[in-house]
């Protein structure tokens, strides 16, 4: 893919995103920002980040720095920008069968061994399949997390882990992250912008 971006190019953009049950709504993210996704439930939250990944069906355009969607294969682009989901998919009996090659560091940065690798899915909790899902995602080394409550399942220690494993991917990769929390503590703690959105809609983009 041709890198069309500049230091003046937002690494996501999106103008009139419109679904089914959304929008149409337009924001904008760059290298190395994460901005929390706020809302009640329903509000539309889950729908943008799988609207911006290219899993459902949208009008408006999207640009990933520069590119315009439409420009980009579409399993390049979800790999690119890449929706971690609530809920995980594992589609083997075996762990190691979801990961290409060995990824030793962002393992051991959320808690795990190696022999994790050669564990049945069968064995995992929610909780080491959230963390196993996130690994499996940078793996990829996408350009833009789209994380929908990425630690709703962990312990203390383990979403410091998590939040720590993203930012430092973040900066090593200048990536972006939209992060979907309902956790006030957790938005001040990981977010530089918070995106608020009710019935669909952008209600507004706040400092956080």
């Amino acid at each position: 893919m041709q890198n069309h971006s500049s230091a003046d190019t937002p690494l996501l953009r999106a103008i009139n995103l419109r679904g089914a049950h959304f929008g149409p709504l337009s924001l904008q993210l760059v290298s190395t920002e994460c901005a929390v996704v706020q809302g009640a439930s329903g509000a539309g939250k889950t729908l943008l980040l799988r609207a911006l990944a290219d899993i459902i069906p949208a009008d408006g355009q999207v640009w990933l720095a520069g590119v315009l969607r439409n420009e980009i294969p579409a399993p390049d682009w979800r790999r690119q920008v890449a929706l971690l989901p609530a809920e995980s998919y594992w589609w083997a009996d075996m762990v190691c069968s979801h990961f290409v090659g060995e990824p030793m560091y962002e393992l051991s940065a959320v808690g795990f061994d190696a022999d994790v690798l050669d564990w049945p899915v069968s064995r995992l909790s929610s909780g080491e399949r959230q963390r196993l899902s996130l690994v499996r995602l940078l793996a990829n080394r996408p350009r833009v997390l789209l994380l929908d409550e990425p630690t709703a399942n962990l312990d203390a220690e383990n979403i410091k882990r998590v939040e720590s494993l993203v930012k430092t991917y973040m900066q090593q990769h200048q990536a972006g992250a939209l992060w979907i929390t309902h956790d006030a503590k957790q938005t001040a703690r990981v977010g530089k912008r918070i995106i608020r959105v009710a019935n669909g809609r952008l209600l507004s983009k706040d400092q956080a």
